[in-house]
């Protein structure tokens, strides 16, 4: 998952007016699938609301269920490059499903808002479909892109924010124009156009304007403190605007390297447990 370096390469070529396709870099290619290592998976493709073909894999949990996790990844490559970071949940009761947005994989379409979101919403109307077992618990995971996004749905998807037990965020940014802006300012090339770029990205799915709204349904944000790519400090402003219950996790290491650390690991799962319902 690359976010700056994407960002920083291709703001010249897209400082248009509403542009969002800078923040999406996909991969075609899977370079790998679930089977060789190990997971028993399934090819899940459903149809978007504007008729656009979407590419998943559900991974079935090796022991008995205890919930399912509704994935979301981050803005580069594709699923297969992603799963590792969530398959490990499998093998304490979690079903996983996870799908490449439009543009990505084995997804059709372009990659953007607000098509992205469309897909968001289509995965989770077939987690909710799938999820037929009484009392098995449904969450929210993002990371980076992914985790900025899935703020925005849980606050305004009516079924979400009925149906989620939880949402865990990890790594998001607080406004597309802010990590827009961070992003050329680290780079030569596009500093100087820092800011007339960030004035000229997609407005209204900014995740600090909506976070607010995920209460009642219990938040848990992660984000390292040695993060390169985005900011600590976008944690604490979403940390501030988000209402009770909230948790907040602060780690080290990578960008969305979390859940390669057996702790972090295991708060996750100590938080799934409380959160059930």
């Amino acid at each position: 998952m690359r976010l700056l370096l994407t960002l920083t390469g291709l703001l010249v070529l897209n400082a248009v007016s509403g542009c969002s396709g800078i923040f999406y870099f996909p991969q075609k290619t899977h370079v790998q699938t679930p089977d060789r290592s190990g997971l028993d998976y399934e090819d899940v493709f459903l149809k978007s609301a504007d008729n656009v073909r979407i590419h998943g894999w559900w991974l079935n949990a090796r022991i008995p269920v205890r919930g399912t996790v509704y994935f979301l990844h981050g803005n580069a490559e594709n699923i297969s490059t992603h799963f590792y970071n969530v398959a490990w949940l499998t093998e304490h009761g979690y079903r996983v499903f996870l799908i490449d947005y439009r543009g990505f994989g084995k997804s059709q379409g372009e990659a953007r808002l607000p098509g992205a979101l469309q897909d968001v919403s289509t995965g989770f109307q077939f987690v909710l479909d799938r999820n037929t077992e009484p009392g098995k618990p449904v969450y929210l995971l993002g990371q980076s892109l992914g985790a900025s996004m899935a703020i925005y749905f849980a606050a305004n998807d009516p079924q979400a924010k009925q149906n989620l037990s939880a949402v865990i965020s990890d790594a998001a940014f607080t406004r597309y124009s802010e990590i827009t802006r961070y992003a050329a300012g680290q780079s030569w090339l596009t500093w100087p156009l820092q800011y007339p770029i960030s004035w000229s990205v997609i407005r209204g799915y900014d995740p600090v304007d909506y976070i607010a709204e995920i209460s009642p349904v219990p938040l848990l944000l992660i984000h390292s403190k040695d993060d390169p790519i985005i900011p600590y400090t976008f944690s604490q402003e979403l940390r501030q605007a988000a209402l009770s219950p909230k948790t907040f996790l602060s780690t080290s290491g990578p960008h969305t390297a979390t859940f390669n650390n057996r702790e972090n690991r295991q708060f996750l799962l100590e938080f799934l447990a409380e959160t059930a319902k």
